[in-house]
């Protein structure tokens, strides 16, 4: 019999209990216990949002029909598998109906006396790592590894559960493992062509698989069954619901939007200042520069401080930058070398994750301490932003000289994790770690914006200032073309801020696996593919470069005149040209919950085979990016139907529905602008610092009427959640030809 109360409904079946919770907006929360007991630590963290009382519940033929005014529900009477239908009775998602689910108890250990540890040290690319062999264990709780079987409709397509290394794009017929590594994001979303989403509660490694025609997900240590059910009227109201689940996410700082340049690495405080220098004297914009690790004494990794020698006096070099409108990012990290005074504090009051030299971020005490260290040795140089990395914090694959396969990588993800930390949070350390630093920013500089450039993520770490990058990739044109869709399944996961290294990180090949670059240092195959791979990067939420083996600035890759450099330097004043559309866009990601960039199937769903297309995509509203992705300058475009589209350089007019043939110039890559839209720009800049939103300029692509908000604030501040911001509405009147706003201060001039 089904009980029903304040919006949950529960349905007794064999031995175990289901629930569903339903919410506002057609979001249920399907959750299946075993003992009837629903465990308030499993999601914890995830926003209770208002629940939907207005339900009618029907008795069907061996079956109950539940109605809302979002969605319609049905579970079977003698299975409790549960069907998910939109309002109009369309089916959307349907558990299996003969055993919809599996639940398997498990017993959670943790290493009970750190002195019996066996732990072994190896070297990585990310240092030393320690690796618990074996240790005395001590049996702390139960879970449940759980499985959750469904039958997806023929031709649906599932992409996200975050970034994959391989070039992932539809994940039906595969199997396709939830894990933390370097070139890997895990995260718990999965949308569906068919218009919704899954959100898994879990905090432990997870897995998708579909084969033979059997589909489930399964979580490895859970206190129950658990899953978010998203439905949307058009897919991108599914990103919407996930962010009203797990937080909106924070408002970037203006300067995040401009170019950031990086690289393996910066030794010295003049050698920075040098370069900072440089890109004034040729008036090329920048807005960040990045020192990278060993800003320590040699010998201390993850000491946070500076090494004297070599950065004598930080605060002037960073006051010199901030005089110049740049800003200065610096590399942190979680482990700590056993000879630094940082580790020495930790190690102390016991906040080491067991056996490692790893703080635990998962105990507030850690993360309190972890921070006062960034407080007290680097805060008062005026560090504006922190690069968090290996905030995995461990990646097992890369102690291989052979690349282990997807499933060993999942194994030994699986057991090394467990073995330092709880599993059932395995996935979730980077999370914390981002809470650590923006907790400890923001009680610090409460009306400052939180800028973390970090290399993990979870559920909910949009909220924490994060943006996420696709860490050590490799230079060659394959990985290019992957990493085109590592940035789409990210956004298809619910992550609005991601970048990349572009250029790679690694050039070179290397002795190890992950260490094979196509290229023998900065020739003219690779300048070919850095230009290519920075003016895709220009065309992302945020815009750097960085890498080893090669230095990266503009100049590195020739002078005024050279062909590559003219168009490294024409892609960096391309992004600040566009900077007013881009940081409206990337403010309605915090303001209104929506996408920076997204596969072209979320704007033109009911385009036969559109969401097939993995390289081309949507960046705002109005633009779409088709990024040269070989050595071959032509390329074969598909401009949706719906639309008329004009190329955004030239202004040539296209009609839409059809492929087109194209030739790309090295000085630029394809980008589009629908017919009927407007593009708002400005003046090149050489920092967002000099940006003045008061004069704005607008490109008009005409063939319907059309609007643009901008937004504008003063682009440091956390003022933007008191609402001291505006958005001003300009308007396009095809028929009259002429341009209205509802902002009289504004200056605006049309580009022809």
């Amino acid at each position: 019999m089904v009980n029903i109360s304040e919006g949950n409904i529960f349905y007794p079946v064999g031995k175990g209990m289901l629930r569903l919770m339903l919410m506002q907006g057609g979001i249920v929360r399907a959750s299946f216990s075993q003992d009837g007991v629903f465990d308030p630590r499993q999601g914890e963290d995830i926003n209770t949002l208002p629940p939907e009382k207005n339900c009618e519940v029907i008795q069907g033929q061996n079956e109950i029909v539940i109605r809302t005014p979002d969605i319609q529900i049905k579970i079977n009477e003698e299975t409790a598998a549960v069907s998910y239908m939109d309002k109009n009775g369309r089916s959307l998602l349907t558990e299996r109906a003969v055993c919809p689910r599996q639940l398997e108890q498990i017993s959670l250990y943790r290493v009970s006396d750190n002195k019996s540890a066996i732990v072994e040290e190896i070297a990585t690319a990310d240092g030393i790592k320690k690796k618990i062999k074996a240790a005395d264990k001590e049996e702390y709780g139960s879970a449940y590894k759980t499985r959750t079987y469904f039958e997806f409709a023929e031709d649906e397509m599932l992409l996200g559960f975050g970034q994959g290394e391989n070039g992932e794009w539809n994940l039906r017929g595969s199997t396709y493992y939830i894990h933390q590594a370097n070139r890997k994001i895990a995260i718990p979303m999965v949308v569906s062509t068919n218009k919704y989403g899954i959100m898994l509660s879990t905090k432990s490694p997870a897995l998708f698989s579909e084969k033979n025609g059997v589909s489930f997900v399964q979580t490895e240590a859970d206190y129950y069954l658990d899953y978010y059910f998203i439905p949307g009227t058009v897919t991108t109201d599914v990103i919407k619901g996930f962010r009203k689940l797990t937080g909106r996410a924070s408002m970037l700082p203006k300067w995040a939007y401009g170019y950031i340049q990086s690289k393996e690495r910066y030794k010295t405080q003049e050698e920075m200042l040098e370069v900072a220098k440089e890109f004034r004297r040729r008036k090329i914009g920048i807005d960040c520069l990045v020192l990278d690790w060993l800003s320590w004494e040699d010998g201390k990794w993850g000491q946070k401080s500076f090494d004297k020698s070599r950065f004598p006096a930080p605060k002037e070099m960073t006051d010199e930058l901030h005089r110049m409108g740049i800003h200065f990012m610096m590399s942190i990290w979680p482990n700590m070398s056993p000879n630094t005074e940082d580790n020495a504090e930790f190690k102390a009051l016991n906040l080491l994750l067991p056996g490692t030299d790893i703080y635990n971020a998962f105990d507030e005490k850690a993360r309190n301490l972890y921070f006062s260290q960034v407080e007290r040795n680097l805060l008062p140089s005026e560090v504006d932003a922190f690069w968090c990395d290996s905030s995995e914090p461990i990646t097992p694959e890369w102690e291989h000289h052979i690349e282990p396969e997807d499933g060993e990588k999942y194994c030994e993800f699986k057991t090394d994790a467990g073995n330092i930390m709880p599993l059932e949070m395995a996935n979730s350390y980077g999370l914390y770690h981002a809470m650590t630093i923006c907790d400890g920013l923001r009680r610090i500089r409460p009306d400052k914006r939180v800028v973390n450039l970090t290399r993990s993520g979870w559920a909910g770490s949009q909220k924490y200032g994060t943006i996420l990058w696709s860490g050590d990739v490799s230079a060659s044109w394959d990985c290019l073309r992957k990493q085109v869709r590592a940035g789409l399944q990210m956004a298809a996961s619910g992550m609005p801020y991601w970048t990349l290294d572009a250029g790679a990180f690694f050039v070179k090949r290397g002795f190890q696996w992950y260490w094979n670059g196509d290229f023998d240092g900065i020739n003219e195959d690779y300048k070919k593919l850095y230009t290519r791979w920075l003016e895709f990067a220009a065309f992302l939420p945020i815009f750097r470069s960085h890498g080893t083996d090669v230095s990266r600035e503009p100049w590195a890759f020739g002078d005024a005149g050279d062909k590559y450099y003219e168009a490294i330097v024409s892609a960096i004043k391309g992004r600040y040209i566009l900077f007013p559309y881009i940081y409206s866009v990337g403010a309605m990601a915090c303001i209104r919950d929506d996408m920076i960039i997204r596969p072209l199937f979320f704007d033109y769903p009911e385009e036969e085979n559109i969401c097939e297309i993995s390289d081309q995509y949507m960046f705002g509203p109005s633009l779409m990016v088709c990024p040269v992705l070989d050595e071959d300058d032509k390329l074969s475009i598909y401009l949706p139907a719906g639309n008329d589209w004009y190329d955004y350089y030239t202004g040539d007019f296209y009609e839409g529905g059809r492929t087109i043939d194209y030739k790309c110039p090295i000085d630029r890559i394809a980008v589009f602008a629908k017919a009927g839209s407007i593009i708002p720009v400005t003046e090149p800049l050489d920092s967002t610092e000099y940006y003045n939103g008061q004069t704005i300029g607008v490109r008009v692509f005409p063939g319907k009427d059309a609007y643009f908000d901008l937004y504008d604030d003063d682009g440091e501040s956390n003022g933007y959640e008191r609402g001291e911001y505006s958005i001003s509405r300009i308007i396009w009147d095809d028929k009259a030809g002429e341009i209205i706003c509802d902002n009289e201060k504004l200056n605006i001039k049309k580009y022809d």
